[in-house]
């Protein structure tokens, strides 16, 4: 639990009005003290996260949110914090009261069915006040499953506890996403190709290099690391080809050239884009990279915070790919962290990071924002590769992904 980037944990969601019991709630299921508890309405502001170790299934972060629905000028802004954490969670835990579900709780319901996301009901404060038989009938009827519970009472907590461990171990609707495992048999070698150069971090791979190795490792094939430099030399020394290169984007270009055709290479920021979102989406808005004209504007998200670099690949390096591509300077803006904004319209491209420290829901919700605004959105992987002439042959590994590229390329 430690050492799990918090992009890797399902993150849970207490909802509801003001007075609802999160807090309470919160603190029950992760057994500390953690949130502020008050009679007084509002007193969560800020959304409040706190990982635990829910066994059997493992790691999981709670995130306690302010009341749905909470009034005026600063209310309304944590409501939309709180609308901004009911995108990216995995699970929704509903906090209603004995007396019925409101309008703002629908809100909350409604939009977990829509994305498919499993939700719990809980009916709080029931050692004050039971809801009355016709309320709680109508409750199930519309909600699904409700618990009548206090947060005071072991057993219940015990209970919600058991409730969001089958809602966690449930087959979701589709399969797990994968990196790289569907690629691989058993015993095949992959080759990795890893820049050291001034932006990796000191020590240790980042994120997209560990877990595609760890992947590599689960399915039994064994992988081989080297830096861009020693690449083609190790290649020609190899008895047999391998059955997977996979290589930083930055050094794309290059390892592209030195690698026999017959051999599959793709990127671990492709490899991110099936892993954490929508990548047959990912790679239509790529298809629109090469319709871009001088002026237009481009947002860069990065899904992280970091101190940017001289030649930093999101606020430097990519912009500059994308203004050759479009044979002229462009607009860009660039957001981090989950400042991203609510209109899109004005953009003709989103370029988005991989992901790797934010959930699977918090990229798809993104995707969709910038879908249902008719917006192109790709991810940096597939933009590098467009921009380098190489996105036909990292792209080969998956079929529809690159048929929906060259759909997105043929339109004007």
């Amino acid at each position: 639990m430690l050492t799990t980037p918090r992009g890797l944990l399902p993150h849970i969601g207490l909802f509801g009005c003001r007075n609802a019991g999160k807090s309470s709630w919160f603190n029950a299921l992760t057994g500390q003290e953690r949130a502020i508890v008050s009679a007084w309405p509002g007193s969560t502001t800020d959304p409040v996260e706190k990982a635990y170790e829910l066994l059997p299934f493992g790691p999981v972060l709670f995130v306690d949110t302010a009341g749905l629905d909470d009034e005026g000028e600063l209310g309304m802004l944590r409501v939309q914090k709180t609308r901004a954490v009911l995108a990216r969670v995995d699970l929704v835990v509903l906090l209603v009261s004995p007396g019925g579900v409101r309008d703002e709780d629908r809100v909350v319901l409604r939009e977990a069915r829509e994305r498919g996301v499993p939700h719990l009901v809980l009916v709080n404060h029931c050692d004050v006040e039971r809801p009355a038989h016709d309320v709680l009938a109508a409750l199930q009827q519309e909600a699904g499953r409700c618990l009548t519970v206090s947060s005071r009472s072991d057993d219940d907590v015990a209970e919600v506890r058991r409730a969001l461990l089958a809602l966690l171990q449930q087959p979701a609707g589709e399969p797990a996403p994968v990196l790289v495992g569907d690629l691989l048999a058993p015993q095949d070698l992959v080759l990795l190709v890893v820049p050291i150069d001034i932006s990796a971090p000191k020590g240790r791979l980042i994120l997209p290099q560990v877990m595609t190795l760890r992947e590599v490792l689960d399915r039994d094939a064994c992988a081989l690391v080297v830096k861009e430099q020693d690449y083609a030399a190790r290649l020609a020394r190899l008895d047999a080809p391998p059955a997977l290169v996979v290589c930083d984007s930055q050094v794309v270009q290059p390892v592209v050239q030195q690698t026999p055709d017959t051999v599959p290479l793709t990127t671990f920021s492709i490899l991110m884009s099936r892993f954490k979102g929508d990548m047959v989406q990912l790679a239509q808005g790529a298809g629109s990279i090469r319709r871009l004209l001088p002026g237009d504007r481009v947002l860069i998200a990065e899904a992280c915070s970091h101190h940017a670099q001289d030649d930093d690949i999101g606020r430097v390096k990519i912009p500059r790919l994308l203004a050759r591509a479009a044979n002229g300077p462009l607009e860009v803006d660039v957001v981090a962290g989950r400042d991203f904004p609510d209109d899109l319209s004005g953009y003709q491209l989103v370029v988005q990071c991989g992901g790797c420290m934010v959930t699977r829901q918090d990229m798809l919700a993104r995707q969709r924002q910038a879908a249902r605004q008719g917006v192109p959105v790709t991810n940096y992987g597939m933009a590098i590769s467009v921009a380098q002439g190489v996105i036909e042959r990292t792209l080969a590994c998956f079929p529809a992904a690159l048929a929906a590229y060259r759909q997105a390329g043929q339109q004007r």
